[in-house]
């Protein structure tokens, strides 16, 4: 036994450069504790706060790590310059999203939850649970552990704590599909659609490590590239394992053939977790996708590349084209995702230090943007619930031209007009792409672009030049929570549009300490 002890060595953790996570986990575990312990009547409010406070004190966890680069936890978990980029990004991101679930005003019929998931959609007990005034809080711990496992994600530095970090993610997100408080047999839909898909794609992921490890001997991502810089062994084994691990990771970042989840779960989850999984979600997956093939992969760039260019345009031209068809606002901006994820490839696919600042400049424009545009959707409303059919918006401008307004902003900025973040993601992305030689991806980028940008002012065209409809949605006043989401989205969506160079200097300061 001694021999044995002697011979173990535990692995170096620093708990500072895990600030960020941890400050997250504890949260999380309080939220456990508070709905299992704390007043019905207290849950809510105690929930918001707690949620709210691991998630800014993660924040400035990250602000203060902002010089701080050191492999952990025996080399599986790197904190670097784009670790600590995504990682604010997410809470940014997971604090709007919070603020988005916390809204229950009568006026937003009581909020986007569920009273009690346990219920069968329109039995007695719950219609006797929306009476009572209940609601769902066990979102919030939910929320908290998912926002863990995305801040893991991209830190991940080897294929077995890729694995981990995608699963505590991808988990609570699954649960969190099905609370949605109105149409609650789509939502549950949504949630079984959501969860099988992902277990296909984490399979796939999971048998791809394997293929790597019994090609390279390690699971560590730098380890992975040394044995591949070597070609000592099969590439059987690698390009098999690279295409694998890649199945896993397009379908969390929704690029084609991977898409096809995508439209349905973010139609049917309630609004402010389909906020979240379309921005913070797409974030981390993006992050790590940067990560395992700047890191372990980049000198097979001429093998992978090809089908990188294959994947990023069927990703820009399928989502633009499936946008322009659909004739609910909901699903349209979800087609939209599978578009961006496509225009954020052209960036991965660039391989050089522009790429990558490029691509984190462009998660932070798109990310804001879209919490701001789904935060907006939450306030135009029929009495069976939100109004996402297109026929509905007609004439919203004149109805409340401060909420049509807002989001024809949010549009306009999806869209890559001058003057917002989005135009300036793009020019990002698209300039590394023609420095790193793929001018004619750009080509189809903006072609893509072009067919983008019809969906986007038709629904702004039908806003504002549209007869309002007799019998049209209701536009509620916001919440507090939902309205400073909205204005920090609005207010990042403007400044990045035209004061952009102070976070692009940032991003490329964070590049040359990816490790």
């Amino acid at each position: 036994m001694s021999a044995l002890a002697a011979d173990f060595t535990a692995p170096s953790i620093s708990y500072t450069a895990l600030a960020p996570v941890l400050v997250i986990s504890v949260a999380a575990v309080v939220g456990v504790l508070v709905d299992a312990f704390a007043p019905r009547a207290q849950r809510w409010p105690a929930q918001i706060a707690v949620a709210l406070a691991g998630l800014v004190g993660s924040f400035i966890a990250v602000c203060a790590l902002a010089h701080h680069r050191e492999i952990t936890a025996a080399g599986a978990i790197s904190v670097d310059g784009p670790t600590l980029f995504i990682q604010g990004t997410i809470a940014v991101v997971a604090i709007a999203s919070v603020l988005l679930l916390a809204d229950r005003s009568p006026e937003a019929g009581g909020g986007a939850l569920v009273a009690e998931a346990a219920t069968v959609p329109g039995s007695p007990e719950e219609r006797a649970g929306i009476a009572a005034g209940r609601a769902q809080t066990e979102v919030f711990p939910l929320l908290m552990f998912a926002v863990a496992g995305m801040m893991l994600f991209p830190a991940s530095n080897d294929l077995l704590m890729l694995f981990v970090s995608l699963e505590v993610l991808s988990l609570p997100l699954y649960l969190m599909c099905g609370l949605a408080r109105r149409r609650r047999l789509l939502s549950q839909e949504a949630a079984v659609k959501y969860f099988l898909l992902g277990a296909f794609s984490s399979a796939f992921f999971l048998y791809g490590v394997a293929m790597l490890y019994g090609y390279s001997g390690t699971i560590s991502l730098s380890g992975i590239h040394t044995a591949a810089a070597a070609g000592q062994h099969s590439d059987t084994l690698l390009f098999l394992g690279l295409g694998l691990l890649g199945v896993g990771l397009l379908f969390k970042v929704g690029a084609v053939p991977f898409h096809s989840w995508i439209p349905d779960v973010y139609q049917g989850a309630p609004t402010p977790v389909t906020a979240l999984m379309a921005a913070a979600t797409k974030v981390a997956a993006f992050g790590a996708l940067l990560r395992v093939f700047y890191v372990s992969f980049d000198g097979l760039g001429w093998d992978w590349r090809p089908v990188a260019w294959a994947v990023a345009i069927a990703t820009m031209l399928v989502g633009s084209l499936l946008a322009v068809t659909q004739t609910d606002v909901k699903r349209m901006l979800a087609y939209s995702s599978i578009a961006h994820a496509g225009f954020i490839l052209v960036g991965v696919i660039a391989l050089n230090r522009a790429g990558l600042s490029g691509s984190l400049f462009y998660l932070l424009a798109y990310a804001l943007t879209t919490i701001g545009a789904f935060g907006t959707l939450t306030l135009v409303r029929d009495p069976d619930g939100e109004a996402t059919h297109l026929s509905r918006w007609a004439g919203l401008g004149r109805r409340s031209p401060l909420v049509a307004g807002v989001f024809a902003l949010f549009l306009l900025a999806l869209a890559d007009i001058p003057l917002t973040s989005g135009f300036i993601g793009k020019l990002a992305v698209f300039s590394a792409a023609v420095s790193g030689g793929a001018t004619p991806l750009v080509v189809v980028g903006a072609i893509a672009s072009a067919m983008a940008a019809f969906f986007y002012v038709r629904v702004i065209v039908m806003m504002f030049f549209a007869e309002p409809l007799a019998d049209g949605p209701v536009v509620v006043a916001p919440g507090v929570g939902t309205a400073g989401a909205l204005a920090v989205s609005a207010a990042v969506t403007v400044v990045l549009g035209v004061f952009p160079q102070p976070v692009l200097d940032l991003a490329n300061h964070a590049v040359p300490f990816l490790t």
